[in-house]
């Protein structure tokens, strides 16, 4: 992974954070690969029905803005416990 386009993929994220952090919510960087930035969902981001919404045109938007070379942003999927 290029660290200079995941430092930004992070730097993107620490903004964000406290709008997705007000509902309990947030994500983390798991990896660059290519032209896809890979997150996981945490808190009450997992299952909710507006995460859709907010990765696309939240964080992804913010993420295709102001780092080149992204042109996408996939949630992975939580395995369910137990």
């Amino acid at each position: 992974m290029d660290e200079s386009t995941a430092d930004r993929v992070r730097a993107v994220l620490h903004r964000l954070g406290p709008a997705l952090s007000v509902d309990g919510g947030g994500v983390e960087l798991v990896r660059v690969e290519g032209d896809a930035v890979i997150l996981r969902l945490l808190g009450s981001c997992v299952g909710c029905p507006g995460a859709g919404i907010t990765l696309k045109y939240g964080i992804e938007s913010a993420i295709t803005a102001e780092v080149p070379g992204i042109k996408r942003v996939v949630a992975l999927e939580e395995e369910p416990q137990g």
